[in-house]
């Protein structure tokens, strides 16, 4: 069966059983059983106890729940109450960020008119969008919005903005033709799509599609279609808490087997084992992720970046490619005029001179036969029309009394056949008709043209410099009006007769032009190894004249059309997609595939928009960026974050947010494994030496809780750093846990495992095991306190107190420690002995080492690194 708009209007007619007369009410009923009612579906949305319960399925989440269980069975409540309160802090943390639920569907709703206007039973009613049904007949007028898809069976020079599906920023022209062969979306004069809006005109149509099956309705499809993807750390994290766990609870099944051998309790054993095992879990991690996160996020909202989903605050880190919508996101969704050519000169808008008689008079008639206003910035009428009139404001021209100056007679209204539009104005006593219109039309039309010099008699010379000017503006991707005129036109009306014999004026080129902050943001993105690429509904030549001035095309092979694609294999598409940096006329369905088939090659994709038409593929990329100011409700819900400024420059802000956040995350986990894996190497020294264990369950469980988290958290907030975009992006499948960083975190560890044996062995000669088990307890918590200093961002003393949320972590850290190990109230709780000053000041010393040892070390690696230019 041929498309609908390859139809005529009668094989529509029979098809959906209409008539002239419209539908009668039961037959209105038969279609909606037949074609389904005109309304969008949401898809089944979870509980919030369901979300909940899903944050339990974490593999570290288990194992500490089994922990959780065992312990309560051998009779250690108070573990079993930690660690529980642990996971079910973060459980309440993730379900606070995941609850915002998505409500992509009910902004789709919210683009239907409330009320539509048909013909039922030979009557004009209005009646709810929902009621509209395949096969009605709708009214429609300047003003209305489009209650769902349809084919033109009237017209009275009806435009329409289509721009939230196509990215198109001018109006489209309707027709009644009946189209041949496959045709894009943008190119379907004939047709009218739901959510789209009249800007002018009126005109009538027969309903094709309603609800999910209108090309809203297959977005909304999409949009559930779409998944979303797990963010590099996210991988990684799931990656690296299953290793280490496994890793972990091998050693703890090792120590447990070694006390046995030895003789302890076999409970005791146990529980110490799973002390242990709890101790070296960096259960915390996600929570002081998710927190770290938060912090970004409100960072960010004050650089205009409002992130909607948490990951993408270092998602945005990994981004290699930028798929970015032309119209409202690059350029300013805003036509303004670039050119005038007259008197057989190219000017600049901004070099007119009001002086010249040729470029003041096209000036002048623009601003005549033109119906749209500009009243305190409130802008009226089609955006041809008032960017012809901002021009004049622009330069010092009062709009209104230049009107009220040569006042209008008459005016022949634009028509999509004849391209043309006219209106006669009084001026200086004498009647003249102004013609603007499309310079194919109006070049057949002219026999006299102005100049500097007076009027003359038109030649085939002046016609060619003319269409070859034309030539020129098209190729530049601008928009063409052509003016002429009529001197002392005496009839009433104007007739398409009167169109004829006139005078040729000047041609006046404009485009909706790039945001000024483009090629500066584009440039800082190719500096930080990111890909920028334009995909846009909107022509091959103007997307490609946008793209070449702001730099992201350098050359015109670079640029593609979406029908290119159609023919591909997804295996193809990834190939091609590497030589491509503009894609021009592409569908909803072209943009998901483009960002997939970046995803396939291995990148972290990123895409912005701001219509309805991105939507979905805002939700496929593993960041999507919305635009606040003028990008649909549907696109802002879908996207992972929301530009409130509209700037695209914004987003490379937020790369480089992203890169200090995750280089900052990184630090946390340095800071959180190096520490316990220190913890772990005393414990497994004491027990191959036949030592009594240096710590008591309990000392684990309060430097996991008090003296880790809070360091962990302030390095997750150290001041960031524009040296970051320097970097390439990180690769997909770059791990956390390098060579080098294990290397890092084993190297720490060790030097924090010996200053804590020396303390244990220090105490435990003095006064026995219990004197040594507590100064190994109090080294090894100041050591973790003062080891938060070894893992900031940059080296050096200059830099040593840049982070007031470390040194308040060390401050807060230090009065819980030493409050354990003096006050005697505590020393039953925790199972310490109280120290005296002497003790105190030698765990302190053996801490305080810790940070020169660490730090020479660092400089070595540092400056072996800078040698071999690693």
């Amino acid at each position: 069966m041929k498309e609908f708009y390859q139809q005529t209007i009668t094989e529509i007619r029979a098809n959906l059983n209409s008539h002239t007369s419209g539908l009668s009410e039961e037959e209105a009923e038969r279609n909606r059983k037949k074609y389904g009612k005109n309304e969008i579906t949401d898809g089944k949305k979870k509980k919030s106890w369901q979300i909940f319960l899903e944050q339990f399925k974490d593999f570290l989440v288990i194992i500490l729940i089994c922990a959780a269980a065992v312990s309560g069975f051998l009779g250690d409540f108070e573990s079993t109450v930690v660690i529980l309160a642990v996971i079910t802090l973060n459980a309440v943390l993730g379900t606070v960020q995941t609850i915002k639920a998505e409500h992509s569907l009910q902004s789709l709703k919210k683009l239907s008119a409330p009320e539509a206007k048909v013909i039922r039973d030979g009557m004009i009613k209005k009646i709810p969008t929902a009621e509209i049904v395949a096969g009605d007949v709708v009214m429609v007028e300047a003003g209305d919005y489009i209650p769902a898809d349809g084919r033109i069976i009237e017209h009275a020079s009806l435009k329409i903005d289509e721009s939230a599906l196509s990215g198109e920023s001018v109006p489209v022209e309707k027709n009644t033709q009946v189209l041949q062969g496959e045709t894009p979306l943008s190119d379907r004069t004939n047709m009218v799509f739901s959510g789209s809006f009249v800007t002018y005109g009126r005109g009538s149509f027969i309903v094709t599609s309603v609800g999910m099956n209108t090309e809203v309705g297959k977005i909304a499809g999409l949009l559930k279609s779409a998944s979303e993807k797990k963010t590099p750390l996210q991988l990684n994290l799931d990656k690296f808490g299953q290793k280490l766990s496994i890793l972990i609870l091998i050693f703890c099944s090792i120590l447990f087997g070694i006390s046995v051998i030895r003789g302890e309790n076999i409970g005791n054993a146990f529980l110490f084992a799973i002390a242990l095992a709890v101790a070296a879990i960096p259960e915390a991690l996600s929570s002081i992720v998710t927190i770290v996160l938060s912090f970004g996020t409100q960072k960010m909202a004050k650089e205009h970046a409002v992130i909607r989903k948490l990951q993408a605050v270092e998602g945005l880190g990994s981004v290699s490619v930028i798929c970015s919508d032309k119209t409202g996101t690059l350029t300013q969704n805003k036509m303004t005029v670039e050119d005038y050519y007259t008197n057989g000169k190219r000017i600049n808008a901004k070099d007119i001179d009001l002086s010249d008689s040729c470029q003041r008079l096209l000036l002048s008639h623009s601003i005549l036969c033109n119906t749209s206003t500009n009243e305190k910035g409130i802008e009226i009428g089609d955006p041809t029309e008032t960017a012809l009139i901002n021009l004049g404001t622009k330069l010092g021209v009062s709009i209104s009394e230049e009107r009220s100056k040569y006042p209008k007679v008459c005016e022949l209204p634009f028509d999509s056949d004849r391209k043309l539009m006219s209106s006669v104005h009084t001026i200086n006593g004498n009647n003249v008709m102004i013609v603007k219109g499309a310079v194919d039309v109006m070049i057949n039309r002219i026999c006299q043209i102005k100049t500097k010099d007076g009027i003359q008699n038109i030649t085939e010379s002046h016609k060619e410099n003319i269409l070859a000017q034309n030539h020129t503006f098209s190729k530049e991707g601008l928009r063409v009006l052509a003016l002429s005129f009529k001197n002392d036109f005496r009839n009433e009306d104007i007739t398409e007769e009167d169109e004829n014999n006139l005078i040729f004026l000047g041609l006046i080129a404009m485009m909706d032009p790039p945001r000024v902050e483009s090629a500066d943001a584009v440039e800082k993105c190719k500096k930080a190894g990111i890909k920028p690429i334009m995909i846009t509904g909107d022509h091959k030549t103007t997307a490609s004249a946008i793209a070449k001035r702001i730099g992201i095309l350098e050359n015109f092979d670079e640029a593609c059309e979406g029908r290119e694609i159609d023919n591909l294999s997804d295996e193809e598409l990834k190939n091609f997609v590497e030589g491509i940096s503009v894609y021009a006329r592409v569908s909803p369905e072209h943009k998901i595939r483009i960002v997939k088939a970046w995803q396939n090659k291995g990148n972290i994709v990123a895409m912005t928009g701001d219509g309805v038409n991105d939507a979905p593929a805002l939700k496929q990329a593993d960041i999507g960026v919305a635009m606040g100011i003028t990008g649909t409700e549907v696109s802002k819900d879908a996207a992972s974050m929301v530009l409130t400024d509209d700037n695209f420059s914004t987003i490379v802000k937020a790369v480089e947010n992203g890169r200090n956040v995750y280089r900052n995350i990184k630090h946390s986990i340095e800071f959180l494994l190096s520490g316990n894996f220190g913890a772990i190497l005393a414990v497994l020294y004491a027990s191959i030496a036949g030592l009594p264990l240096p710590f008591a369950p309990v000392h684990l469980l309060f430097i996991n809780l008090l003296t880790d988290s809070m360091p962990a958290i302030a390095l997750g907030l150290e001041p960031h750093s524009p040296d970051v975009m320097n970097d390439k992006p990180r690769p997909v499948d770059e791990n956390i846990l390098t060579k080098s960083f294990l290397g890092k975190i084993g190297l720490e560890g060790l030097i924090i495992c010996i200053m804590t044996m020396t303390g244990f062995y220090m105490g435990y000669l003095e006064g026995g095991a219990a004197l040594g088990s507590t100064m190994a307890f109090g080294t090894l918590c100041i050591s973790r306190l003062i080891h938060g200093f070894n893992c900031k961002s940059k080296s050096g003393i200059k830099f040593l107190f840049n982070n007031k949320y470390l040194i308040f972590a060390f401050l807060t850290g230090m009065v819980l420690i030493l409050s354990v190990l003096t006050m005697p109230v505590f020393s039953s709780v925790f199972k310490v002995i109280s120290l005296d000053f002497t003790h105190i000041l030698t765990i302190c010393l053996l801490a305080i080492l810790n940070l020169p040892i660490i730090q020479f070390f660092k400089y070595i690696i540092r400056k072996k690194m800078n040698r071999t230019g690693e």
